[in-house]
């Protein structure tokens, strides 16, 4: 079972002092005034538009009696996933080589292919020519192709 922690390890941590102020029925400006912040900071990192820094996050979490540290610990995994995210969608086969009637249906650049390997590897080998399914074959290598296609 996962700890309350890894459940939220990789959300913005504007969302964490959100439900907080809404639990204690607090809105956010009299939040903000009364740890001397301005209100539109307290509401930018809420709407994950700003991040959290270590001081405004000690100030928080002493005036709604959290953990030290949870809030920057949540930032830095927040940070974390948006940069893997980042790079994931820098890396991609070789999108010239696919015809676009494989991918008819959607944008090829749009793709997600870690997250949507299943769809990608089982439509190439089912419409795909050779070309296509070796381009497949060398980004997700032989074991996950073998995987996906027996499964």
């Amino acid at each position: 079972m996962k700890t309350d922690f890894e459940i939220a390890k990789g959300i913005h941590p504007g969302l964490i002092l959100e439900r907080e102020l809404r639990q204690r029925n607090m809105p956010q400006g009299q939040f903000a005034l009364s740890i001397d912040e301005y209100p539109q900071t307290i509401n930018a990192i809420i709407n994950g538009k700003r991040s959290m820094n270590t001081k405004l996050a000690m100030r928080i979490e002493e005036a709604l009696e959290i953990k030290e540290g949870s809030l920057m610990t949540l930032q830095i995994f927040y940070e974390i996933k948006e940069e893997k995210k980042k790079l994931s969608k820098k890396k991609h086969p070789a999108l010239s080589k696919f015809r676009p009637a494989v991918f008819w249906d959607t944008n090829i650049e749009s793709i997600d292919w870690n997250k949507q390997k299943k769809t990608v590897v089982k439509r190439v080998f089912e419409y795909g020519n050779f070309t296509e399914k070796k381009e497949v074959l060398n980004y997700y290598g032989r074991d996950t192709i073998r995987k996906i296609l027996t499964a």
